[in-house]
Protein backbone atom coordinates (compact mmCIF):
# COMPACT_ATOMS: atom_id res chain seq x y z
CA UNK A 1 0.00 0.00 0.00
CA UNK A 2 1.25 3.42 -0.86
CA UNK A 3 1.71 5.78 1.91
CA UNK A 4 -1.24 8.24 0.49
CA UNK A 5 -3.36 5.50 -0.89
CA UNK A 6 -7.15 7.05 -1.45
CA UNK A 7 -6.50 10.46 0.06
CA UNK A 8 -6.82 13.88 -1.83
CA UNK A 9 -4.48 16.28 -1.50
CA UNK A 10 -4.71 20.35 -2.09
CA UNK A 11 -1.37 21.92 -2.49
CA UNK A 12 -0.87 25.58 -2.55
CA UNK A 13 1.81 27.70 -4.50
CA UNK A 14 2.64 25.17 -7.50
CA UNK A 15 4.31 27.99 -10.54
CA UNK A 16 7.14 25.81 -11.52
CA UNK A 17 8.78 22.34 -11.51
CA UNK A 18 11.80 24.23 -9.31
CA UNK A 19 9.18 24.74 -6.13
CA UNK A 20 8.54 22.27 -3.17
CA UNK A 21 5.18 22.62 -3.63
CA UNK A 22 5.21 20.77 -7.15
CA UNK A 23 7.13 18.07 -5.55
CA UNK A 24 4.99 17.62 -3.30
CA UNK A 25 1.91 17.73 -5.45
CA UNK A 26 4.18 14.67 -7.62
CA UNK A 27 5.15 12.45 -4.59
CA UNK A 28 1.66 12.28 -3.08
CA UNK A 29 0.25 11.34 -6.39
CA UNK A 30 2.96 8.93 -6.55
CA UNK A 31 2.07 7.76 -3.08
CA UNK A 32 -1.70 6.94 -3.91
CA UNK A 33 -3.17 10.50 -3.54
CA UNK A 34 -5.76 12.55 -5.74
CA UNK A 35 -4.19 16.08 -5.87
CA UNK A 36 -6.26 19.21 -6.54
CA UNK A 37 -3.66 22.75 -6.72
CA UNK A 38 -4.38 26.29 -6.26
CA UNK A 39 -3.39 29.28 -8.25
CA UNK A 40 -4.83 32.99 -8.23
CA UNK A 41 -4.58 35.69 -11.52
CA UNK A 42 -2.14 35.25 -14.66
CA UNK A 43 -0.59 32.90 -12.72
CA UNK A 44 -3.44 30.47 -13.19
CA UNK A 45 -2.78 29.52 -16.58
CA UNK A 46 1.30 28.99 -15.22
CA UNK A 47 -0.18 26.45 -13.00
CA UNK A 48 -2.36 24.82 -15.13
CA UNK A 49 0.30 24.12 -17.68
CA UNK A 50 2.46 22.80 -14.73
CA UNK A 51 -0.12 20.32 -13.50
CA UNK A 52 -0.21 18.56 -16.79
CA UNK A 53 3.49 17.94 -15.94
CA UNK A 54 2.49 15.67 -12.76
CA UNK A 55 2.35 11.80 -13.53
CA UNK A 56 -1.60 13.01 -13.81
CA UNK A 57 -2.75 15.96 -14.47
CA UNK A 58 -4.60 17.98 -11.46
CA UNK A 59 -7.53 20.62 -11.45
CA UNK A 60 -6.60 24.18 -10.12
CA UNK A 61 -8.84 26.21 -8.22
CA UNK A 62 -8.88 30.04 -7.93
CA UNK A 63 -6.88 31.44 -4.27
CA UNK A 64 -6.02 34.47 -3.77
CA UNK A 65 -4.50 34.68 -0.38
CA UNK A 66 -4.90 38.36 -0.21
CA UNK A 67 -8.38 38.10 -0.85
CA UNK A 68 -11.23 36.79 2.21
CA UNK A 69 -13.60 35.63 0.08
CA UNK A 70 -11.35 33.37 -2.07
CA UNK A 71 -11.02 31.83 1.38
CA UNK A 72 -14.49 31.59 2.01
CA UNK A 73 -14.86 29.87 -1.11
CA UNK A 74 -12.51 27.10 -0.69
CA UNK A 75 -14.15 24.18 0.14
CA UNK A 76 -17.03 24.81 -2.20
CA UNK A 77 -14.51 25.28 -4.81
CA UNK A 78 -12.49 22.15 -4.06
CA UNK A 79 -15.89 20.41 -3.20
CA UNK A 80 -16.51 20.64 -7.52
CA UNK A 81 -13.15 17.92 -7.91
CA UNK A 82 -13.85 15.95 -4.38
CA UNK A 83 -16.00 15.36 -1.26
CA UNK A 84 -13.20 15.09 1.53
CA UNK A 85 -9.74 16.51 1.97
CA UNK A 86 -7.29 14.41 3.99
CA UNK A 87 -4.27 16.91 3.27
CA UNK A 88 -3.44 20.66 2.69
CA UNK A 89 -0.05 21.88 1.71
CA UNK A 90 0.48 25.82 2.65
CA UNK A 91 3.01 27.07 0.32
CA UNK A 92 2.15 30.38 0.16
CA UNK A 93 4.30 33.64 0.87
CA UNK A 94 4.83 37.21 -0.13
CA UNK A 95 6.90 40.27 1.01
CA UNK A 96 6.94 43.40 -0.89
CA UNK A 97 10.54 44.30 -1.75
CA UNK A 98 10.96 47.07 0.98
CA UNK A 99 10.05 44.55 3.44
CA UNK A 100 13.86 43.06 3.26
CA UNK A 101 14.55 46.12 4.59
CA UNK A 102 14.09 46.06 8.24
CA UNK A 103 15.09 49.53 9.82
CA UNK A 104 13.38 51.26 6.54
CA UNK A 105 10.67 49.27 5.87
CA UNK A 106 7.31 51.01 6.32
CA UNK A 107 3.78 49.27 7.44
CA UNK A 108 2.82 49.06 4.27
CA UNK A 109 5.66 47.22 3.04
CA UNK A 110 5.23 44.87 6.41
CA UNK A 111 0.64 44.29 6.26
CA UNK A 112 1.02 42.09 3.37
CA UNK A 113 3.94 39.80 4.45
CA UNK A 114 1.97 39.39 7.49
CA UNK A 115 -1.14 38.45 5.88
CA UNK A 116 -0.30 36.28 2.93
CA UNK A 117 2.73 34.76 4.45
CA UNK A 118 1.08 34.05 7.81
CA UNK A 119 -2.72 34.58 8.65
CA UNK A 120 -3.21 32.65 5.40
CA UNK A 121 -2.17 29.62 7.42
CA UNK A 122 -5.36 30.47 9.76
CA UNK A 123 -7.72 31.31 6.79
CA UNK A 124 -6.58 28.22 4.85
CA UNK A 125 -7.25 25.94 7.71
CA UNK A 126 -10.39 27.52 8.28
CA UNK A 127 -11.08 27.20 4.49
CA UNK A 128 -10.23 23.64 3.89
CA UNK A 129 -11.79 22.65 7.69
CA UNK A 130 -15.69 21.50 6.22
CA UNK A 131 -13.97 18.88 3.72
CA UNK A 132 -11.43 17.63 6.25
CA UNK A 133 -12.17 14.43 8.94
CA UNK A 134 -10.17 12.99 11.66
CA UNK A 135 -6.80 11.83 10.79
CA UNK A 136 -6.50 14.77 8.46
CA UNK A 137 -3.54 17.12 7.95
CA UNK A 138 -2.30 20.86 7.39
CA UNK A 139 1.10 21.05 6.80
CA UNK A 140 3.24 24.55 5.64
CA UNK A 141 6.88 25.73 4.64
CA UNK A 142 8.96 28.08 6.78
CA UNK A 143 12.64 29.04 7.27
CA UNK A 144 13.52 28.50 11.02
CA UNK A 145 12.19 31.73 12.53
CA UNK A 146 14.58 31.61 15.46
CA UNK A 147 17.46 33.13 13.70
CA UNK A 148 17.96 36.66 12.73
CA UNK A 149 18.77 35.37 9.06
CA UNK A 150 20.86 38.00 6.87
CA UNK A 151 18.45 40.30 4.49
CA UNK A 152 15.12 37.84 5.32
CA UNK A 153 14.32 41.18 7.87
CA UNK A 154 10.51 41.15 7.51
CA UNK A 155 9.94 37.74 6.24
CA UNK A 156 11.98 36.31 9.37
CA UNK A 157 9.48 37.90 11.29
CA UNK A 158 6.55 36.71 9.03
CA UNK A 159 7.62 33.51 9.10
CA UNK A 160 7.92 33.79 13.12
CA UNK A 161 4.40 34.65 13.23
CA UNK A 162 3.48 31.55 11.08
CA UNK A 163 4.86 29.18 13.32
CA UNK A 164 3.13 30.93 15.86
CA UNK A 165 0.02 30.25 13.99
CA UNK A 166 0.57 26.96 13.63
CA UNK A 167 0.59 26.24 16.97
CA UNK A 168 -2.66 28.00 18.00
CA UNK A 169 -3.99 25.70 14.54
CA UNK A 170 -3.09 22.73 16.11
CA UNK A 171 -4.56 24.11 19.32
CA UNK A 172 -8.35 24.85 17.49
CA UNK A 173 -8.11 21.73 15.20
CA UNK A 174 -6.78 18.93 17.57
CA UNK A 175 -9.82 18.20 19.17
CA UNK A 176 -11.05 17.84 15.44
CA UNK A 177 -8.46 15.22 14.99
CA UNK A 178 -6.44 17.62 12.32
CA UNK A 179 -3.16 17.80 12.76
CA UNK A 180 -0.74 21.16 11.93
CA UNK A 181 2.41 20.99 11.36
CA UNK A 182 5.52 22.59 9.81
CA UNK A 183 8.65 21.91 7.64
CA UNK A 184 11.24 24.21 8.18
CA UNK A 185 13.59 23.28 4.61
CA UNK A 186 16.97 24.38 4.01
CA UNK A 187 16.98 26.90 1.13
CA UNK A 188 15.70 25.93 -2.63
CA UNK A 189 16.58 27.82 -5.16
CA UNK A 190 12.99 28.76 -6.42
CA UNK A 191 10.77 31.57 -8.04
CA UNK A 192 10.31 32.88 -4.31
CA UNK A 193 13.91 32.24 -3.50
CA UNK A 194 14.90 35.10 -6.08
CA UNK A 195 12.43 37.29 -5.00
CA UNK A 196 15.09 37.54 -1.93
CA UNK A 197 17.53 39.84 -2.27
CA UNK A 198 20.33 38.20 -0.08
CA UNK A 199 19.61 34.71 -1.06
CA UNK A 200 22.73 34.06 -2.58
CA UNK A 201 24.46 34.45 1.16
CA UNK A 202 22.78 30.99 1.77
CA UNK A 203 24.49 28.91 -1.08
CA UNK A 204 26.98 27.76 1.47
CA UNK A 205 24.30 26.33 3.46
CA UNK A 206 25.52 22.68 2.91
CA UNK A 207 29.20 23.33 3.77
CA UNK A 208 28.16 24.38 7.29
CA UNK A 209 25.40 20.71 7.44
CA UNK A 210 26.18 17.56 8.50
CA UNK A 211 24.69 15.83 5.90
CA UNK A 212 25.20 18.32 3.58
CA UNK A 213 22.49 20.22 1.57
CA UNK A 214 21.94 21.04 -2.13
CA UNK A 215 20.05 24.13 -2.81
CA UNK A 216 18.82 22.61 -6.04
CA UNK A 217 17.04 19.87 -4.55
CA UNK A 218 13.65 20.11 -3.27
CA UNK A 219 12.45 16.13 -2.96
CA UNK A 220 13.80 16.20 0.56
CA UNK A 221 11.48 18.54 2.14
CA UNK A 222 9.00 17.34 -0.07
CA UNK A 223 9.35 13.41 1.19
CA UNK A 224 9.00 15.03 4.68
CA UNK A 225 5.73 16.87 3.77
CA UNK A 226 4.16 13.61 2.10
CA UNK A 227 4.92 11.68 5.46
CA UNK A 228 3.26 14.21 7.76
CA UNK A 229 -0.02 14.27 5.41
CA UNK A 230 0.41 10.13 5.86
CA UNK A 231 -0.81 8.04 8.81
CA UNK A 232 2.54 7.13 9.80
CA UNK A 233 2.53 10.31 12.16
CA UNK A 234 -1.12 10.42 13.71
CA UNK A 235 0.13 11.82 16.98
CA UNK A 236 2.28 14.59 16.39
CA UNK A 237 0.38 18.48 15.74
CA UNK A 238 1.79 21.99 16.41
CA UNK A 239 5.32 20.61 15.55
CA UNK A 240 8.02 21.64 13.22
CA UNK A 241 10.35 19.44 11.55
CA UNK A 242 13.30 20.21 10.11
CA UNK A 243 14.62 19.18 6.73
CA UNK A 244 18.08 21.43 6.43
CA UNK A 245 20.95 18.78 6.19
CA UNK A 246 21.00 19.51 10.15
CA UNK A 247 22.08 23.11 9.68
CA UNK A 248 19.83 24.11 12.52
CA UNK A 249 21.66 21.87 15.06
CA UNK A 250 25.23 22.95 14.52
CA UNK A 251 24.52 26.90 13.18
CA UNK A 252 27.21 28.41 11.17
Amino acid sequence: MALLDGKTILVTGVLTESSIAFHVARLAQEQGASVVLTAFGRAAKITSAIARRLPQAAPVIELDASNQEDFDALSTRVGEHTDQLDGVLHSIGFAPRGAFDFMNASWEDVAPALQISAYSLKALAKGAEPLMKPGGALVGLTLDASIAWPGYDWMGVAKAAFESTNRYCARDLGPKGIRCNLVAAGPIRTTAAKSIPAFDRFAQWGEHSPLGWDISDPSPAAKACVALMSDWFPATTGEIVHVDGGFHAVGD
